[in-house]
């Protein structure tokens, strides 16, 4: 490492961070932290501020050393970020095996270490532990314990489940160095079109309040401290009623209305995560529409939502993040990925930077461009004092997190930690208990395992059901039928990206929707339907023998379920519609209010 170790005259050991030969305040970890802040901030230079104030993607080569090369999602080498551009927070994108990853992240300190002042880099990331693999909302991370998605944790209703969820997934992060979480979100979701429902705590504000208290305190403990991972609580102020259902990752879905003028009911998880010491907030890309004395822009642009309701009604103090790719352009997959920056598109860079730092947010998320800031300040049109007041916060959460203090994990350990066989036994066994039981015709659940019995299955792996029957290849051979299904979407055309979004319509296409019954008419079949979001199924609920929903969950736990070794626990986190004519009725701000639902929120039967 670079950093030397030194004593002063009275014995005590200290980091010299900025390699000047003696103890500075921010050095010295028997200070109060205001003290080690103020010091710091009084010795950095317009630039290091600068860059502080930027937190963009970071990718790692597969054996654990520094990625050097340019790709659409690691548009700027590392050592260019840290070293050139003088940037300290980064978001972690693919990472690999526990011991790797953990050399990565002491590589990449190390190479913080070469800076002037020596500030540590603080890692953030993505959801990794459940089941979804959408690199700008969240990852799978083959290493680490598997649980639900959020929505799944929502229908067991359990806060110390959520905790020990969360609590484990904190162990796992430290172990490879994140400090900070991109979440929880709890965002309600009262259009059942949006594509980031499973991200979610469902559509009941009083629901998602519970789970996001128990979330947050199992990442953070009481108060953030070195062995807390923070959370960025996201998105401010709810970025649920989108109109049509269309995510604002795209300029097709950059608005966010309110027809049955519900707003205030977006806010109530939001004031549990802020009693719950939530350290950071991201709002989101969304432009509301129609609300009196709110702007019409992008939540991140917004004064009337930054200042004056969460730092001025709210009184929260803590670090303001934009979402990611507010001010400038990006190339992916041969797409220009466009900046989303709705409202305020007639901007340039520099006047989108003002604005937003101008509405009250500390840092902008996946850009990369520090010499922005620097221009602005340089130029008069922002005061350096306004730089200090979000430097301050973001170096008081990396004292806050003892990255001055060690700033190194154990890369040694980091296996015997991360994905631990314990770990792994509490993510199955919450995939398990997760499925809602919606339908069970004559109690025809759990299935009987017996000697002959012929299973004809769906996107199962054949290796798993052998063990519960003989797999046949058709229904006509079958004793009973086990459907695996994913609920359904429009696949849209463009950027690789877009296409991960599950976005449109809830139902089945005809042909694909009279394919499945046809299989339900020929044998008594088991369907089970992954709810990354609502699905319109009158149909299939009709005419199947036992229907199931799950929210991330393996074959073993779905055969482990059929067949009695465990029971379904689950309740319905939001509704699932009658038909497309009942969604486009609703209210996309409104809970549970489309037309004569198929199954009601809270629905959920059992053994």
């Amino acid at each position: 490492m670079t950093v030397k170790t030194l004593k002063t005259d009275d014995g005590f050991e200290f980091r010299d961070l900025n390699k000047n030969g003696r103890l500075d305040p921010y050095e010295d970890p028997r200070r109060p932290i205001e003290e080690r802040v103020e010091d710091l901030l009084s010795q950095m230079t317009l630039e290091e501020k600068a860059g502080m104030l930027f937190q963009t993607m970071i990718g790692m080569n597969p054996d654990g050393t520094l990625k050097e090369a340019v790709e659409d999602m690691n548009p700027v080498p590392t050592s260019e970020m840290v070293k050139g551009r003088l940037m300290n927070h980064f978001n972690v994108l693919a990472i690999t095996d526990p011991k790797s990853t953990a050399e990565w992240h002491n590589r990449l300190q190390a190479l913080a270490e070469e800076t002037r002042l020596g500030i540590p880099v603080t890692i953030s990331s993505d959801p990794r532990h459940a089941f979804s693999n959408n690199p700008l909302a969240s990852l799978m991370t083959q290493s680490f314990s598997q649980w639900p998605e959020p929505i799944g944790l929502a229908a067991l209703d359990n806060p110390e489940l959520v905790q020990r969820f969360a609590d484990i997934a904190r162990q796992e992060y430290l172990a490879v160095g994140i400090r900070v979480a991109l979440h929880p979100q709890i965002d309600l979701a009262t259009e059942p079109r949006w594509s980031r429902i499973s991200g979610t705590f469902g559509e009941d504000a009083e629901l998602t309040s519970r789970m996001v208290a128990a979330y947050i305190r199992g990442f953070q403990g009481e108060e953030v401290g070195p062995e807390s991972v923070a959370c960025m609580t996201k998105h401010f102020p709810g970025g649920g009623p989108q109109k049509d259902g269309e995510d604002p990752h795209f300029s097709y879905g950059k608005d966010q209305v309110y027809p049955g003028n519900n707003f205030e009911y977006h806010l109530k998880p939001f004031e549990a995560a802020f009693k719950a010491g939530t350290s950071q907030i991201m709002p989101y890309y969304g432009r509301p529409l129609g609300l009196d004395n709110i702007e019409e822009v992008g939540f991140g642009f917004n004064k009337d939502v930054i200042t004056g309701l969460l730092r001025e009604r709210y009184g929260f103090d803590g670090i303001v993040c934009t979402d990611w790719g507010l001010l400038t352009d990006a190339q992916m997959d041969g797409f220009v990925f466009e900046a989303r920056a709705w409202g305020v598109e007639h901007l340039s860079t520099e006047e989108r930077a003002k604005k937003a730092l101008d509405a009250g947010v500390d840092q902008f998320g996946g850009e990369a461009c520090p010499e922005v800031i620097v221009k602005l300040v340089r130029s008069g049109q922002i005061p350096e004092s306004r730089l200090d007041v979000s430097v301050r916060r973001l170096l008081r959460e990396k004292f806050r997190l003892g990255l001055f203090d060690n700033p190194y994990v154990d890369a040694e350990a980091a296996p015997s930690i991360v994905g631990k066989p314990e770990f792994r036994a509490a993510g199955e066994q919450a995939q398990r208990k997760a499925f809602v039981l919606l339908k069970n015709s004559e109690h025809i659940l759990p299935l009987q395992k017996r000697p002959g019995l012929k299973i004809y299955i769906e996107n199962i792996a054949p290796e798993a059901a052998r063990e519960y029957g003989d797999v046949v290849s058709s229904p006509a051979e079958a004793d009973i039928a086990i459907l695996r299904l994913q609920a359904p979407y429009e696949q849209r055309d463009g950027m690789f990206l877009e296409r991960l979004f599950h976005t449109g319509d809830l139902s089945f296409p005809e042909a694909e929707k009279q394919r499945i019954l046809s299989v339900l008419k020929q044998v008594p079949t088991v369907v089970d339907i992954f709810l990354d979001r609502p699905a319109v199924i009158p149909e299939i609920a009709e005419h199947s023998a036992a229907l199931l929903a799950n929210f991330g969950a393996n074959d073993r736990a779905l055969l482990d379920v059929v067949f009695g070794h465990a029971a379904p626990e689950g309740k319905l986190p939001f509704e699932l519609p009658s038909s497309m004519e009942a969604v486009l009725k609703q209210k996309p701000d409104v809970p549970y209010d489309s037309e004569s639902p198929l199954f009601p929120f809270g629905f959920g039967l059992s053994y």
